[in-house]
């Protein structure tokens, strides 16, 4: 039995259909540093799940125990004095055919470790939560954060565009791009309608557009002011910008929907070689010899797939 040790520990949830799971694993390796084993982890790096759209919940650690009468000991020690509080067992764990604790087992444990704290309990409209989790033959209890999933909100655009990225894709892309925003200046200069902005901006990612339709454009600064975010679109393409920044996030232009030549796609792609450090590469298309040919190198990638249409998405230096 004892307290967490000073440095942050967190452990995190997570969920994915089978034609997300290489995306799912592509952007918990670059927010996270690991490849994370099925359904739930452990880690001292701090991420919000509701960035992610794989990320269910986190439970930021105070007390870890060899048994659940460990976690009653120490929890004593919490009192809530006017705020209300709430005990979620988390669902997701790794225990294993006997050992596995069923919904009714649960709650009966929820209300068992809500009499050991003190304070008011309050199911419905809490002003805390805490979670309790077993992970590794361990048990852990921590302040509990659940995942708000705000990308459904912004599916709900004024402007859309029929080949755009799902939010949930340009969400998972923008955290593969920037996945610790602090200093960090990025650019989508092909931006289309927006949906990477829009996602980006809402994660209080340092981002700015750009696309050479002024149609889109207008209707990208649309769906921005929608949401009531700043983000500045300009107009032109990308061989004009002059400014350098840390990543480009670049959804190539599609060849069965555009009048992009193999010659302009590789002028893109040189661009965002001189305009960015790292880029991240949205494509339909297998690209390899035409990134290799513009100066890139790859050197992490994944699939995102939706019925039968598959995006590449690969992250070059």
């Amino acid at each position: 039995m004892n307290n967490i040790s000073s440095i942050p520990n967190y452990i995190y949830t997570y969920a994915c259909r089978e034609e997300e799971q290489s995306l799912c694993e592509l952007e918990l390796r670059s927010l996270f540093g690991m490849q994370p084993p099925a359904n739930l982890f452990k880690s001292t790096v701090s991420i919000n799940p509701s960035r992610s759209p794989f990320i269910k919940e986190r439970i930021e650690l105070l007390y870890e125990g060899d048994s659940l009468a460990d976690i009653l000991e120490q929890v004593q020690q919490i009192d809530m004095l006017e705020s209300t509080f709430k005990v979620i067992f988390v669902k997701t764990n790794d225990l294993e055919g006997s050992e596995k604790i069923e919904f009714p087992e649960r709650r009966a444990i929820e209300r068992e470790m809500g009499l050991h704290i003190t304070g008011e309990a309050d199911v419905y409209h809490p002003d805390h939560e805490f979670g309790l989790v077993t992970l590794g033959g361990r048990w852990f209890f921590g302040h509990y954060v659940k995942n708000k999933a705000v990308w459904l909100h912004h599916m709900q655009k004024p402007r859309n565009y029929s080949i755009a990225l799902s939010t949930r894709v340009a969400r998972a892309a923008a955290n593969i791009a920037v996945p610790h925003p602090l200093g960090v200046t990025a650019i989508d200069p092909c931006c289309g309608i927006g949906t990477v902005l829009v996602e980006a901006l809402s994660m209080g990612i340092n981002i700015v557009g750009g696309d050479i339709n002024p149609f889109i454009v207008r209707g990208a600064r649309e769906n921005l002011a929608h949401f009531e975010l700043e983000g500045e679109i300009t107009l032109g393409a990308i061989s004009q910008i002059t400014s350098h920044y840390d990543v480009a996030i670049i959804d190539m232009p599609y060849n069965l929907f555009s009048t992009t030549t193999p010659e302009e796609q590789l002028s893109i792609l040189q661009h965002t070689r001189r305009i960015a450090t790292k880029a991240i590469i949205i494509t339909i298309e297998t690209i390899d010899e035409m990134i290799a040919e513009a100066g890139l190198t790859i050197t992490d990638r994944c699939v995102a797939k939706k019925g039968n249409f598959t995006r590449q998405i690969l992250v070059c230096v």
